[in-house]
């Protein structure tokens, strides 16, 4: 059995990821409260960023998701073609 390799990340790399979400988060929330407008401009603003955020979220998921599906789907036929070649060599 072949041993497969888990790609991790560094803890600077998921420290420096998750500070970039917090701090535009923050530069996003301060911008709306901050602009010249109504509160239903701003009301609308914040509701638009939220709606941003989450699709961005959903839409890198699905990506990773579909990314680590299709290498099982390759494992699984590498692993039913290594099993035919064993038994036509027998």
């Amino acid at each position: 059995m072949e041993n497969y390799d888990t790609q991790t990340n560094s803890a600077g790399w998921l420290l420096f990821v998750k500070l970039s979400f917090l701090i535009s988060l923050a530069a996003m929330l301060a911008a709306i409260i901050f602009m010249p407008g109504d509160l239903m401009l701003k009301g609308y603003m914040g509701l638009n960023s939220l709606f941003i955020v989450s699709s961005t979220i959903m839409v890198s998921k699905t990506m990773r998701d579909e990314h680590e599906g299709s290498k099982m789907l390759n494992r699984i036929n590498e692993a039913k073609t290594n099993k035919i070649i064993q038994e036509y060599t027998e």
